[in-house]
């Protein structure tokens, strides 16, 4: 999934370590924008992490999957993305090629005009 949003916060960065090594987690606080905007906290794991890009009042595209699990019958649902970049860099992506011959023909209808 992907989202357009205003960075809003950025919490502390937390560390640890688990039984495959070091971790650290970053968390920021997102607003969409529309008539009723919505706050999303997002989780950005390992070298995900760019702190230059999360500055606070920044327009981001955020790619992200959303995850939930159960734990002693209660439900967690994490917001986990897995790429950030300005919102104006989403121009920079190779665009599909459409010049190929097939989309530009122009098709008749004829009765010997048959492509087999």
């Amino acid at each position: 999934m992907q989202l357009t949003a205003k960075l809003t916060q950025v919490l502390p960065l937390q560390t640890g370590a688990g039984r495959n090594g070091e971790w650290k987690k970053q968390d920021i606080i997102v607003e969409t924008e529309g008539q009723y905007p919505k706050k999303i906290c997002i989780s950005i794991w390992g070298d995900k992490i760019n702190s230059a890009q999360l500055q606070p009042g920044a327009m981001l595209n955020i790619s992200f999957d959303v995850e939930s699990r159960e734990y002693n019958g209660r439900w967690y649902t994490d917001v986990k993305a897995w790429r950030i970049e300005p919102a104006g860099a989403a121009g920079a992506q190779p665009q599909p090629d459409n010049n190929d011959d097939f989309t530009n023909q122009t098709f008749t209808s004829s009765d010997d005009d048959l492509p087999f």
